[in-house]
């Protein structure tokens, strides 16, 4: 309620000043438990900040927890003597091996361009149907094949209709035929290609030509493209053919020039032919390996490094962080320190994080020995091990990335330390918040009480002034009527 203008009017004393000071310093607990409720809300963005990084660090863990068909151990790497011939690409089912991929012949899709030029694009084509079929032809291309599971396709063509009206129309047809159109010194001509490679992608294309005659070198026939049937209208280009290599001797082939399913998890891509085998070999990625160990002890750092700000005490400003002497933040700390420092039945040859190179820093940091690691990467079964190891039933034969991967998940649980602390930091602000709305509740009623009691002394002291002033007056008139 603020205070009364028209205070201290009938008895000239600065009401409103005194009203203002002593609410004021009835209201002075309120600015403590604002400054309470900002150190609260600062603390509650700490621990978000901190929750946020162990779960990055949850997810470091298990990069290198090795689940199944998960994780970079189940991760290859695909490298080919020969790229110009074969190229590579590893998938996460791939086993470790060496593969000799000999490549005999790509494989092509089939082409042909009408043996007659027309004078430009504009020209007339004739009118009538053009069907087209896909499918196989035999060695003489004497005999067609149709592809198994299709249908023919039919398109009609007017008399209106010129090469760019029939090119379009065939594109638009989506027979896996398409069609363009090629100017040569000669003029120019209607191109055929098959959109997908393979000896079973060849195309046939027969004419119902309006002028009666399907055959000859005039109308759609021009187009038309049937040696069994007598219709060579178009030049032929070359056959849809699979690809042909062999892998370790064995001879397979491919309707595209992508082999896959060939090898489980490989992927070869068909280039080019060479007479020699090209040497596909298949590892262990271990520069995938050493980036989950690095990205370990990235993610560890900056969670260290920030509780280390958060809980700090500057010496010279006399200033604590956040959450100084919060227990909580400590205990986070503490208990993945336990992790690092710990010694693992896991692996016989790497016992301690500090034998695969990952090592405390005096600043509290984690960092990785390049040589170390390197070393440790030649023994890979038990590099994994040391990481991966699960073991039940005695707890220090687990893995470090599942212990790690455990403990930041019991952390940011439902009822873990970080998920409990952050709740009882919002309860506090909550109980702050009603403590604020109670405090102003009984400042109003007080100012209140302040107002209606100083009104009143203003109306006393003004009736008093009055009476003073009336007195006085009477009191000077006598004085006047004696002496006169």
């Amino acid at each position: 309620m603020p205070a009364l203008t028209s205070l201290g009017i009938g008895s000239g004393i600065d009401l409103n000043t005194m009203l203002t000071q002593l609410v004021a310093v009835e209201r002075k607990p309120l600015e403590q438990m604002q400054a309470e409720a900002s150190k609260l809300q600062t603390k509650v963005s700490s621990f978000g900040q901190i929750q946020s990084l162990v779960s990055r660090l949850q997810d470091a863990a298990n990069k290198l927890k090795g689940t199944a068909g998960s994780g970079v151990w189940s991760q290859s790497v695909a490298k080919s003597s020969n790229d110009q011939v074969v190229t590579a690409v590893s998938g996460s089912s791939a086993a470790p091996g060496s593969y000799a991929v000999t490549v005999t012949s790509l494989a092509s899709a089939q082409t042909a361009a009408s043996a007659t030029p027309f004078a430009n694009a504009s020209a007339l084509m004739g009118a009538g149907t053009l069907t087209l079929e896909l499918g196989s032809w035999d060695a003489g291309r004497t005999a067609f094949t149709p592809k198994p599971d299709t249908t023919a396709a039919t398109l009609t063509v007017t008399a209106d209709d010129t090469v760019t009206t029939v090119r379009d129309k065939i594109n638009a047809l989506g027979a896996g035929v398409t069609a363009s159109i090629v100017t040569d010194a000669n003029g120019t001509r209607l191109a055929l290609r098959s959109a997908s490679t393979g000896a079973v992608n060849g195309f046939r294309i027969t004419a119902a030509d309006a002028d009666g005659n399907n055959t000859d070198g005039a109308g759609l026939s021009r187009i038309a493209y049937d040696p069994p049937g007598g219709t060579v209208g178009m030049l032929f280009g070359q056959a849809g053919a699979n690809a042909v290599a062999s892998i370790n001797g064995v001879p397979v082939e491919s309707a595209t020039n992508e082999l896959t399913g060939v090898v489980e998890g490989l992927t070869l891509r068909l280039r080019g032919t060479a007479a020699t085998a090209v040497d596909v070999d298949v590892s262990p990625d271990r520069e995938a390996i050493t980036e989950a160990v690095k990205g370990l002890a990235s993610a560890y750092s900056d969670l260290a490094k920030y509780i280390g700000e958060q809980t700090k005490y500057d010496a010279t400003s006399k200033v604590g962080g956040p959450l100084q002497g919060d227990s909580a933040a400590g205990n986070v700390l503490a208990r993945l320190r336990g992790v690092i420092n710990g010694a693992s039945g896991a692996s016989s040859a790497f016992g301690r994080l500090s034998d695969v190179g990952l090592e405390l820093q005096r600043d509290g940091t984690l960092a990785v020995d390049g040589v170390k690691l390197d070393k440790a990467l030649g023994d890979l079964e038990g590099l994994k091990k040391a990481f991966t190891n699960s073991d039940a039933l005695v707890t220090s034969n687990e893995g470090f990335a599942r212990r790690f991967a455990t403990l930041t998940t019991e952390l940011l649980a439902v009822d873990g330390s970080l998920t409990t602390r952050s709740e009882g930091l919002r309860k506090l602000i909550t109980q702050n918040s009603e403590k604020q709305s109670r405090l102003e509740d009984r400042v109003e009623r007080y100012q209140a009480r302040l107002v209606q009691q100083f009104t009143a002394m203003d109306s006393n002291l003004a009736r008093l002034n009055a009476l003073n002033s009336y007195v006085t007056q009477q009191l000077a008139g006598l004085a006047n009527s004696g002496n006169s």
